[in-house]
């Protein structure tokens, strides 16, 4: 229920799982809240619709604003508490741009994640995506990224993007997992039974397989893409536990195309801006999803991978606390805080069960590409950093460019990271600017008043 002096509004960057149940929850107890989303319809990559189908399946409630197509590209801390929120509307590749400025003194954080791919020779190619790409492709637009598919890399993601690439038309030559998931699951059961909830959806994979006769391969990875012009073939290999290739065990295999994904790395550009402390890379925070830092809160991916429902307890959590700090007075959300301490169970059984293994490092070639912005082979990054004893992220990216081009280490960033021995890898991911924008852009006059909130 709600109570006398709420104020908002709440802002909620992010339109997934997280971001909607935040709005719900703090729309449910009267306070007024702005939901802020770069993707064109709400539902993030978790459901992410199909924009050709004419209509949106989710419905916020009376109270929420929804601002799609808009990016947070600077928070600012206000004297006596709040930050004040830096907007742009629109397509982030077109003109006309619209800016925006809100104040609120409760911020909900749930930017997701990107996916992780990892170099290996060839991934520079035409018809080589991410998984992530790729089921956005088909599920956004029914768009099949080749005939002959393969996805490679670790964790539950590959399903549902074989899934999504089947249901696009396109023929899926296979699932190549890395990890050895099932004997990781034996070894922790209680993890598998803080998931137990996805069973089902596990049962559903695994009938598409069958009935599509896609075969799942254990300890495979694709470890080299082939092409002139565009991805032709690629090389899989048996990984041993360490990620190596196994001697003798390289194929060759027909594709033209590759869908890659390594687990995620969580979006944390802002909740850096925001000053939010981290904990082994997601953002840290307490049972009512606040962070280190007064009025922010966290839900979803930053926090930990755990998938669509743990994200959603999280988000509801995040809302009601969010809507408190503003005047409401709820009830304790009591079934959401039981969904996300067993959401939390899950999440760090996955990230056991799914590892990213060093053994990654063997598959690279002097000229494997790492920076793919910069064009900064492997060997060159090696020998910049060894022979100038470049330590930290500043100074690796100063040395061999890695980092610098357009993408700002959002892709290179974990793998550069790895491949160096820098040990904060967050640090790719703080920048006062935390989304591009257009020099003509800071340069207009700023609006004539921030919205009020603070």
């Amino acid at each position: 229920m709600s109570g006398p002096g709420v104020a908002g509004p709440v802002v909620v960057i992010g339109g997934g799982p997280a971001g909607m149940a935040a709005a719900r929850a703090a729309a449910r107890l009267g306070v007024r809240v702005l939901l802020v989303d770069s993707g064109a319809m709400l539902g993030g990559q978790y459901h992410r619709q199909n924009s050709l189908a004419g209509r949106d399946l989710f419905a916020l409630p009376p109270g929420v604003e929804h601002l799609p197509h808009t990016v947070v590209w600077a928070l600012e801390p206000v004297p006596g508490g709040g930050h004040r929120v830096h907007l742009r509307t629109g397509p982030a590749d077109g003109p006309g741009r619209t800016g925006r400025e809100v104040g609120t003194r409760a911020l909900v954080l749930a930017t997701g994640a990107y996916d992780r791919a990892l170099p290996f020779p060839g991934w520079d190619l035409p018809g080589v995506y991410t998984a992530g790409a790729a089921q956005a492709l088909a599920k956004g637009q029914g768009v099949r990224v080749g005939e002959r598919v393969l996805v490679a890399g670790t964790g539950p993601f590959l399903l549902p993007v074989a899934a999504s690439l089947t249901a696009a038309g396109a023929g899926v030559a296979g699932v190549l997992e890395a990890a050895e998931p099932v004997t990781a699951w034996l070894r922790r059961p209680a993890g598998a039974v803080a998931g137990w909830r996805k069973f089902g959806e596990l049962a559903g994979y695994a009938a598409l397989l069958a009935r599509h006769r896609i075969p799942y391969r254990r300890r495979t990875a694709v470890v080299a893409a082939h092409g002139t012009d565009r991805v032709e073939a690629v090389t899989t290999a048996r990984l041993t536990p360490g990620w190596e290739t196994v001697p003798g065990s390289e194929r060759r295999v027909e594709a033209d195309a590759v869908c890659v994904g390594f687990g995620f790395v969580p979006q944390v550009e802002t909740a850096l801006a925001a000053g939010c402390a981290l904990d082994g890379g997601f953002v840290a925070v307490d049972a009512a999803q606040a962070t280190s830092v007064p009025g922010v809160f966290a839900a979803g991916e930053l926090t930990g991978v755990g998938g669509a429902g743990p994200a959603a307890a999280e988000g509801e959590v995040a809302g009601v606390a969010a809507a408190k700090l503003l005047g409401a007075r709820p009830a304790p959300p009591a079934a959401a805080l039981r969904r996300v301490r067993a959401g939390r169970g899950f999440a760090a059984a996955l990230a056991r069960a799914y590892p990213v293994r060093d053994g990654w490092r063997t598959w690279l070639a002097d000229d494997t590409l790492v920076c793919r912005c910069e064009e900064v082979p492997y060997g060159e990054l090696r020998r910049s950093v060894q022979e100038r004893e470049a330590l930290g992220v500043r100074a690796v990216k100063l040395v061999s460019r890695a980092g610098l081009g357009q993408c700002q280490g959002r892709v290179c960033g974990p793998n550069v990271a790895c491949l160096t021995g820098v040990p904060d890898a967050a640090a790719f991911a703080r920048r006062p600017i935390a989304s591009p924008v257009r020099l003509g852009e800071l340069a207009e006059p700023p609006p004539a008043e921030p919205e009020p909130g603070t």
